[in-house]
């Protein structure tokens, strides 16, 4: 399996976030955490489904009102001009036409953009009561279940990106599986791989997703990677714990045993408490791990996409 550092996905972008002027005021949203950190890592594609349908720049904005579930985007002064449908069409034809992203990042709030959490008032002009999602995103999101998605707020807490970006090396693993060739024994290798994250995120569903492969049998792997990799990116989305990472460290450690002395055993467990327990972050166990697997190499664990799901130097790791 190709190491996170060797690939740099595509992610698509809310155009506003890199800078570009495109809000309704002419203005912009630039994130520097995206335009400096994650840009060294990934290839965006920005996108602003606004411009895009010709509502121009700047131009008057747009809300959503009616029923949170099914919100129209409609213009704050003129209220007959509904671009529900443009934008609501236009994620779809994104979402079809952009098949190589690995990954997108929404601009929060925005009546077109946002992925949760958007204001929705009623026809009397107060807030529903209920919040809803941005036309084209949800639009995008429906086209594309599996794509890893977040909101430009979100990524500032350091669990949601450290998630996020794992899930969006996760997509890239995968389409790359696709493109040499979707296997058997691929298919078997790539959720080798992915075992110790997964026992990270979601036990329960790693155990489940080994049941569906234990069942692959003479089957057509076509026909059951869509559903394996379906069942993969929802367990993903799931946030790992201090606990479930503890339990990982504790079984990654145990193929150290053979070869460590007393006090370096002793040394790595006291480490995994002291993480647990939140004394330490999940870096500081992880380094002594790796440090002891460079002298003692076992190739299942270089295998294993948890002791490094994305590169070192975006450091997602040293603040969980």
């Amino acid at each position: 399996m190709t190491h996170a550092h060797s690939l740099r996905p595509k992610i698509a972008i809310s155009a506003c976030l890199l800078g570009h002027e495109v809000r309704y005021n002419g203005g912009h949203k630039a994130s520097a955490l995206c335009r400096d950190a994650l840009a060294r890592h990934f290839d965006f594609v920005p996108l602003c489904p606004e411009v895009a349908i010709g509502l121009g720049t700047p131009r008057e904005p747009i809300r959503l009102v009616g029923d949170a579930a099914a919100p129209r985007a409609v213009g704050t002064l003129n209220r007959e001009r509904d671009v529900t449908a443009q934008l609501a069409a236009y994620g779809r034809e994104m979402a079809a036409g952009h098949a190589e992203i690995c990954g997108y990042i929404f601009m929060q709030q925005s009546p077109s953009c946002g992925v949760e959490r958007v204001k929705v008032y009623q026809d009397n002009g107060s807030p529903a009561d209920r919040s809803g999602r941005g036309i084209y995103a949800n639009a995008f999101c429906s086209a594309r279940p599996d794509l890893p998605v977040e909101e430009d707020g979100r990524l500032n807490d350091p669990v949601l990106r450290e998630n996020f970006l794992t899930r969006v090396y996760a997509y890239a693993r995968w389409q790359e599986l696709l493109r040499s060739g979707l296997t058997r024994h691929a298919l078997i290798t790539f959720h080798a791989s992915y075992k110790y994250q997964l026992m990270a995120n979601h036990p329960q569903q790693y155990r489940e997703l080994g049941r569906l492969l234990g069942n692959l049998g003479q089957q057509d792997p076509g026909d059951i990677g869509p559903r394996y990799f379906s069942l993969l990116m929802a367990a993903l989305k799931k946030n790992a714990t201090r606990r479930t990472h503890s339990n990982v460290l504790q079984h990654i450690s145990g193929y150290l045993r053979p070869a460590l002395s007393d006090d370096e055993r002793q040394e790595i467990h006291q480490l995994i408490k002291q993480y647990r327990t939140g004394i330490v972050p999940l870096v500081v166990p992880l380094t002594l791990l790796k440090h002891h697997f460079r002298r003692n190499p076992q190739p299942y664990i270089a295998l294993q996409a948890y002791m490094q799901p994305h590169p070192e130097d975006l450091s997602l790791r040293n603040a969980l």
